[in-house]
């Protein structure tokens, strides 16, 4: 069993991480920590968790921990990333690990330091719905992919919510700006050449509200908008010349109870739908990390979110931010 300690206590740990470690099958947790102790302690009575402590330091330090959870604001994932690995304790870090590619590298030097793994948390890849996705492309069921158009759009002018706070890491490409990326990259196999971009901000926040971007992949093209703005939507499609795919909640799957891929063929004379009722995503994610910081086989660790990958990841970002201040083609 790989023995969990979660770092603060955000809402995403409380609720969806902190049940998923509770319910994989290969994992314990065994201590939350806070800045305030009495939160951690309130938590640790919820979940029966035997430790709490009133610092990260002391987490990072007890040889209760194997591996620990980070779902701090973003502006100090590379930091606590680092200091965890440091600690000899494998990391897995929400997303997104850091706010430019250069940084990751240091977090690439401190898990090779060490001798541990650490993960972005993209929790979208190991849901078996994007593993269908991949497969319809690669077999040739829409053909030669030619477009691919994602939207991911939620209303949020909470001025106390850090997605809104340009100190800790707020925005639009930050917050889900990654996911059509991480999508497109894993259901291809493909990286992106050069993109052009179109990103807005909030005047009183002064972060980004808005981004648009057009991804030249070599042999296709992916276009997406997201924004946090806008009325809640989520949806991607992948067109070919035979066909298409559209994922309905490609994102947050479950959400409208309908974690579906459709397959459409050209005429739509014959369309097939497949279902994932009941997954949990998160769950899957802890048991792959879990299994993979376990067994240390190269084919569990490869199954995992590398953070070679997120730097192929953020550099993305990086370029659709670029682009949206020379109004020009970058490169990636």
């Amino acid at each position: 069993m790989l023995r969990w300690g979660i770092l603060s206590t955000a809402k995403i740990a409380v609720e969806h991480v902190i049940p998923a470690i509770l319910n994989a099958d290969n994992t314990v947790i065994t201590a939350i920590a806070s800045r305030d102790k009495s939160k951690a302690g309130t938590l640790a009575e919820r979940f029966a968790i035997p430790h709490a402590f009133g610092s990260y330091e002391e987490l990072l330090a007890s040889d209760l921990v194997d591996a620990i959870y980070i779902p701090l604001p973003t502006s100090h994932h590379v930091e606590w990333s680092i200091k965890a690995a440091n600690a000899g304790k494998h990391v897995l870090c929400e997303k997104p690990i850091s706010l430019k590619a250069s940084q990751i590298e240091d977090i690439i030097q401190a898990r090779d330091k060490n001798g541990v793994l650490v993960s972005e948390a993209f929790m979208i890849i190991y849901h078996p719905q994007w593993h269908k996705v991949r497969d319809l492309i690669q077999d040739g069921s829409i053909g030669s992919l030619s477009h691919i158009q994602a939207t991911f759009t939620y209303f949020n002018k909470d001025d106390s919510n850090m997605r809104n706070i340009p100190e800790l890491g707020g925005g639009a490409l930050p917050d889900i700006g990654v996911y059509p990326i991480v999508a497109t990259r894993f259901a291809t196999g493909m990286e992106p050449v050069t993109l052009s971009s179109r990103v807005k901000y909030d005047k009183d926040f002064a972060t980004d509200i808005y981004a648009s971007c057009c991804a030249d992949f070599g042999t296709f093209e992916m276009t997406m908008y997201v924004a946090t703005q806008l009325a809640h939507r989520q949806e991607i499609t992948f067109h070919g010349d035979k066909g298409w795919i559209q994922v309905s909640a490609p994102f947050n799957a479950g959400l409208y109870d309908a974690d579906t891929v459709t397959l459409y063929n050209a005429n739509h004379t014959h369309n097939e739908k497949f279902r994932f009722p009941g997954v949990n995503q998160y769950k899957l994610q802890i048991e792959a990390f879990s299994q993979a910081a376990l067994s240390g086989d190269p084919s569990d660790i490869k199954k995992i979110f590398s953070l070679e990958n997120s730097y192929k990841n953020q550099r993305i970002i990086d370029a659709i931010y670029l682009a949206g201040q020379t109004k020009l083609w970058e490169d990636i």
